[in-house]
């Protein structure tokens, strides 16, 4: 997915800074917008599955590249 509203580099933070990051960034956004954050932290794979699940949010995909770990997020 390429397509998205607001794109966060949260690489080299550890947990749980790109989840506390990424809702800051949130909350600016617009109901509806897509947020791309990109992280180091392994333990984010699981910290953004369930923020979303707590949240509303919608993570549209999640995927892995190298030591990098990708998240689409659409803000509730």
């Amino acid at each position: 997915m390429s397509d998205y509203s607001e794109k966060f580099d949260a690489t080299g933070l550890n947990c749980p800074l790109p989840i506390l990051r990424s809702k800051k960034v949130l909350s600016t956004m617009n109901s509806g917008d897509v947020l791309f954050v990109i992280a180091t932290d392994a333990g984010s794979v699981k910290d953004f599955d369930s923020f979303c699940k707590q949240t509303g949010n919608e993570l549209i995909e999640s995927s892995e590249s190298g030591n990098q770990y990708h998240y689409y997020i659409k803000k509730a």
